[in-house]
């Protein structure tokens, strides 16, 4: 690496909801200040609450985003960045990263996107045409709207913070035998779900000893709170609203392992290339495969204990902050990084 960059970060930072530490540009800042850089932070929903007269987003977007583009702006340049990275905030367009580079125009530009389907997200594929790079948590067929549109795109797995993230000893009231956080499928009616989840949360709602969150009408959890419940499961479901994507899991993926709690995942595309089935995790096919595998391990404690320690260490050293910032500067510096996963 050569000199310090400063390193200009725009999003909806959500640290005023109960999502905070769940947030990805915590742990990229994390990463990056660690790696001796200097960052940034542009909360562009907070930026325009403040400029709009009532607390409202349509009242919002119609009077305030010029102001809030203004405002913007002025930062980027009195910050001058080397790097500008843009989370998609919610309102943020093309014409906002125009007036950026119009700004800044030597600096690099690079978004993060981790929802499938970018051309369901308003905005999302015009801004994408103004960057140099779009990093992605999916890869293979799941960029097709992206390339199609010629946006350059590269996978780069979500993060975990071991410095959060790890197993906590905790009370008999976040005791489980199976875990799952998360919708039963998507509310908008274009984006598609399998059915295997919605099988999979059924019958896991009806069995005892069963943990379930923020779906089948089970209130959501967040905060600390989140990482307890995982901490006290014995086995965390991790399934996709769709799983043919190559390399694409959530960040619930990620976090389970990093809580080390042994997970059931469902299996996609060169899945074997992030972690190993039976060493870091256990991968299913089928919903009576998912429910035979559950219990087998929850009867066989040893073997579940070794995996999830393995799946632990696995995370914690190949996907911590610091990790997924370099790669995230070498595509910045010399167009692309190496890691298990890459060609």
């Amino acid at each position: 690496m050569s000199k310090a960059k400063r390193i200009f970060l725009i999003a909806d930072t959500k640290e005023f909801t109960d999502k905070l530490l769940k947030n990805e540009i915590r742990k990229r800042v994390k990463g990056f200040v660690r790696l001796g850089h200097d960052t940034q932070v542009f909360n562009y929903r907070a930026g325009l609450y403040w400029e709009a007269p009532l607390m409202s987003r349509i009242l919002s977007k119609k009077w305030c985003k010029h102001s809030v583009d203004k405002l913007l702006i002025r930062q980027v340049k009195n910050y001058n960045p080397d790097i500008v990275y843009i989370g998609f905030a919610n309102f943020l367009d093309a014409e906002t990263v125009e007036l950026m580079r119009q700004t800044a125009p030597t600096a690099f530009f690079i978004g993060r996107d981790i929802d499938l389907w970018p051309d369901l997200h308003k905005n999302r594929l015009e801004v994408a045409t103004k960057l140099d790079v779009v990093i992605t948590t999916y890869d293979g067929e799941g960029l097709n709207t992206y390339r199609n549109a010629g946006v350059r795109c590269i996978f780069i797995p979500n993060t975990c913070d071991p410095d959060i993230e790890y197993r906590y000893d905790v009370s008999d009231k976040w005791k489980s035998d199976l875990l799952f956080t998360g919708q039963t499928r998507y509310k908008h009616k274009y984006y598609p779900t399998e059915d295997i989840r919605h099988q999979l949360l059924v019958r896991l709602a009806n069995m005892k000893n069963c943990a379930l969150y923020g779906c089948l009408g089970r209130p959501n959890i967040g905060g600390i709170n989140y990482l307890y419940a995982i901490s006290g499961a014995k086995i965390g479901l991790s399934v996709n609203a769709v799983n043919d994507i190559r390399l694409y899991h959530s960040d619930r993926l990620t976090t389970y392992l990093s809580c080390g709690t042994f997970v059931l995942a469902k299996r996609v595309p060169d899945s074997d290339l992030l972690f190993k089935n039976g060493v870091h995790l256990r991968y299913f096919d089928a919903v009576e495969e998912f429910f035979e595998l559950a219990d087998w391990y929850l009867k066989h404690e040893q073997e579940r204990q070794k995996i999830a320690k393995a799946g632990m260490e696995r995370v914690h050293s190949e996907f911590n902050c610091e990790k997924i910032a370099k790669y995230t500067l070498d595509i910045t510096e010399k167009g692309g990084y190496i890691a298990p996963w890459t060609d």
